[in-house]
């Protein structure tokens, strides 16, 4: 374990100016706190935060990161409270333990819903110090480096967290270096075997064809010679995880992929970058489509680099990336630059990203009042695709993620604008708005008055902010369509009753079913989320039962066994009058068709299921829902005629649902809860004789002969 002079010394490598006695004093507390506690491997519990705060070092931070990395289990597993922590070092390194301590206690990994929380909390501890998940990534790389001493179904889940959760928020934070680490790290804990294959194939080919990065490097050494320009060249084969998923998402095996190296080269400036682009493309062929330039486009991180990929020694295709030493300072440890010290003194990088501007950047898609899909969602398009940048007619740069269409281009610039887009110019051209981005293309966004958002554009959409957007806007004019659609049903069966449907009786009937008030009633009666009957029944039970001579709608079918269950057909949807037989299912009962029933063919050569079956004589209850597929004309009010017209033959609609939608006229199907073939008749009757129906029909699907009602 790294003694407590020695992490003091490896800090003064980088400040000088350092609190010592500070420090010092940290290292004592914590080892006191967590004295006699001992980790899975066995070792002293306190080796962990020590090598937690080792890690930070080596990024250079500050003292209070440290102070935090000693501290950062304290709170959580030993009797110091935050109070004590406050009292010997100061309000700022207590608040920042605070911090690590919630996070400790997310379960990121847990059910989809709770993980909604979760990360929401994240973002929020993020928000405030980011810092604290600094500290939190650090003490999730240690961990992972230290795994086998855990139960293997515990290493698996911690993997599988690093790999969804960590890994890329440190890529996110532009901590390369240690979003590769976890992700092999946790690669060789859930695929060791594709780790170990890749290693054995990198050992082969080494083998086979010599040190080949080694070649490389010299090679571009000697190009840089000869145009006087003086860098630092490296290389390295990708890590086993990188190669992989390539692998993968290429779908080659290792022998057919090519782009298995990378190059770095750093110069002093940024003029030089552009030298040695010219002096590498000069001497070997381009990649087309693999060249990118970051220090004219730099990412939200604050990430400078020049990316291209060319075709080097023996046609091998390799990565380059060009940069100046701030800008490699600020790529290594991304956003934790902006606390970096150099001689006892806070770097100033004028590459490195104010945390402050770079959280504001990651949480202004994240909305709070975003479902847990929708957040979820977001926040993976944050953490996980990379950018495109695209400019606006007047130059303005928008950053979007990979794969982004117009529709985002238009939410980026404005929610506004976003809702009122009608079409897309890219580059002067017109294009569908499906069409996917490129970087440095010029978007035009073309916007009509009157326009809103189409529930088709929810799947071209790729940004959180326009899906959330959009979906937004789509719940509100759905509400209000089902509000109107529902009060119109509620007076039908109000009516139904000799009763009105007035703004208290609504307001009542809310109540009663626990609901939040008339509109939202109104709102789940239109979306057929609940039906007029129980609406009226919840304040009107006496009047909505009054036919007490009804047959029972559990005995309504004569022919079954004692206890024997039946359900109606969703195919052909028999109702009292029509003849009918029974299909026995085990376990199931008998599901009763009509005897014209498409649905019975495949049961032809199985008599020994069907079963004689008629309806029990009397007054059936109106039950019997019958799906009508009408078409209307598409004028104003014919809707709440139709449903009018099928009130004032006391009949219920307990769902409607539009099939489509053209200029002239829409279609629709409507479920109407029925008593027997005569009432059915009398209600396709009165449909038929309204001038703006169209046509008519009973609907029956076939394909639903094996859906069972709940």
């Amino acid at each position: 374990m790294t003694t407590a002079n020695e992490l003091i010394d490896l800090v003064h490598t980088y400040n000088p100016n350092s609190n010592s006695e500070l420090l010092r004093a940290a290292y004592a507390f914590g080892e006191a706190m967590h004295e006699g506690q001992y980790r899975h491997s066995g070792e002293p519990y306190f080796t962990h935060p020590v090598a937690v705060a080792c890690i930070l070092a080596e990024q250079q931070m500050d003292d209070a990161t440290l102070i935090t990395a000693l501290l950062h289990d304290t709170i959580e597993d030993t009797k110091a409270s935050f109070v004590e922590v406050e009292k010997r070092f100061g309000r700022e390194i207590a608040d920042l333990v605070d911090g690590v301590t919630k996070l400790t206690n997310l379960q990121l990994s847990s059910t989809q819903t709770k993980q909604a929380e979760n990360f929401r909390k994240l973002f929020m501890a993020t928000s405030r110090d980011l810092r604290v998940t600094l500290v939190k990534l650090a003490d999730r790389l240690h961990n992972m480096r230290t795994i086998k001493a855990m139960r293997d179904e515990k290493q698996a889940q911690k993997a599988r967290e690093t790999m969804d959760i960590y890994a890329p928020l440190a890529g996110r934070m532009g901590m390369q270096w240690m979003r590769e680490e976890l992700e092999d790290l946790s690669f060789r804990v859930l695929n060791p075997d594709a780790r170990s294959s890749i290693i054995r194939r990198f050992i082969t080919l080494q083998r086979e064809a010599g040190d080949v990065v080694q070649k490389i490097t010299a090679d571009m050494r000697v190009e840089l010679e000869k145009v006087n320009i003086v860098a630092e060249v490296s290389g390295r084969a990708k890590k086993p995880y990188s190669v992989w998923r390539k692998m993968q998402e290429k779908e080659k095996s290792f022998s057919r992929l090519s782009d298995i190296y990378g190059f770095r080269i750093i110069v002093a400036t940024e003029a030089d970058c552009y030298r040695v682009l010219g002096a590498i493309h000069q001497r070997w062929r381009a990649v087309p489509g693999r060249f990118k330039d970051y220090i004219s486009q730099p990412k939200t991180n604050g990430y400078r680099s020049i990316h291209t990929t060319v075709s080097g020694r023996d046609g091998k295709q390799v990565e380059v990336q060009i940069r100046t030493r701030e800008m490699h300072e600020v790529a290594e440890t991304g956003v934790a630059a902006h606390w970096s010290y150099k001689n006892g003194e806070r770097v100033e990088n004028r590459f490195a990203v104010d945390p402050v501007r770079w959280i504001a950047s990651l949480t202004e898609r994240l909305d709070d009042d975003q479902d847990h899909d929708e957040f979820l969602e977001a926040v993976k398009l944050e953490m996980y695709t990379d950018q495109v940048f695209c400019f606006t007619p007047k130059g303005d740069v928008i950053k979007l993620p990979r794969g982004a269409t117009p529709i985002d281009f238009a939410y980026a610039i404005h929610t506004r604008i976003g809702a009122a887009c009608v079409g897309a110019k890219v580059d002067g051209i017109r294009v569908p708005l499906w069409t996917r981005l490129k970087n440095g293309q010029s978007v035009e966004v073309i916007t009509a008055e009157g326009q809103t958002p189409q529930a088709t554009w929810i799947e071209i959409a790729v940004t959180g902010r326009a899906k959330t957007a959009i979906r937004r806007s789509l719940r509100e004019e759905d509400r209000g369509r089902f509000v109107r659609l529902g009060r119109e049903l509620a007076r039908v069966a109000f009516e139904n009753v000799g009763k009105k449907a007035t703004e208290k009786a609504l307001t009542t009937a809310a109540k009663a079913l626990a609901i939040a008030d008339a509109d939202e009633l109104l709102a789940q009666l239109g979306s057929a989320e609940i039906t007029g009957r129980a609406v009226v029944r919840a304040i009107y039970p006496a009047l909505e039962a009054r036919n007490g001579d009804e047959v029972d709608e559990n005995r309504a079918v004569v022919g079954l066994e004692v206890g024997q269950e039946q359900q109606r057909g969703a195919c052909c949807q028999p109702v009292p009058g029509e003849r009918i037989l029974g299909i026995t299912f085990r376990g199931q009962g008998v599901v009763v068709h009509a005897i014209d029933c498409e649905a019975l063919a495949d049961y032809e050569d199985q008599p020994e299921r069907w079963v004689d079956l008629h309806w029990h004589e009397g007054t059936h209850a109106p039950v019997n829902t019958v799906t009508f597929d009408v078409a209307i004309t598409n004028d104003s009010g014919v809707l709440g005629r139709i449903c009018t017209l099928i009130g004032e033959q006391n009949a219920n609609i307990s769902d409607l649902k539009f099939i489509d939608r053209k200029p002239d006229y829409f279609r629709l199907l409507i479920d109407v809860d029925l008593r027997d073939t005569e009432h059915l008749h009398r209600v396709m009757t009165a449909l038929e004789a309204e001038s703006n129906v169209s046509s008519i029909v009973r609907h029956r699907d076939p394909a639903l002969a094996n859906v069972r009602r709940s």
